[in-house]
């Protein structure tokens, strides 16, 4: 198994300027980590959300701000139950500068268009993860 990297070489820019974006919105030691323990089988698969979702979509500031990107995920991920994605968009929510008190309201428009379970499951996967990105903070600060 190869690399996409390999097969187009234009994919490189894109994949560089979204590993950068990646980085700065998921956290440096989790993404670093994700790309470390990918596996032939996996490798293309991280390479493409790099390029395609890192490298085209989340830096096109000029259209949508990366904050409101955050937000617009948190509520597509949470209508989608994808909830250790939801967890890790939640934390870069707050990188990107959204308040708890902004996320909240996302999360009750879901209870409104997705349903109150998704709603309430959502809510539960945001409480854990502000209290890890607080606790992480913590940390930093010692």
């Amino acid at each position: 198994m190869g690399s996409l990297l390999d097969k187009d070489p234009e994919l490189k820019a894109l994949y560089e300027k979204g590993l950068e974006v990646r980085k700065k919105v998921m956290g440096k030691e989790y993404v670093e980590r994700s790309l470390r323990e990918a596996t032939d089988f996996n490798k293309e698969l991280q390479e493409m959300v790099t390029i395609f979702a890192w490298g085209l979509i989340w830096t096109r500031d000029e259209v949508i701000p990366r904050k409101i990107r955050s937000l617009i995920n948190i509520g597509i991920l949470s209508a989608l139950n994808r909830q250790n994605e939801l967890k890790l968009h939640i934390k870069g929510a707050i990188r990107n500068g959204c308040t708890e008190e902004e996320i909240k309201e996302v999360l009750l428009q879901v209870g409104v268009y997705c349903g109150l379970p998704a709603a309430m499951e959502a809510f539960k996967i945001a409480q854990e993860a502000i209290k890890e990105v607080k606790e992480e903070e913590a940390k930093e600060k010692k």
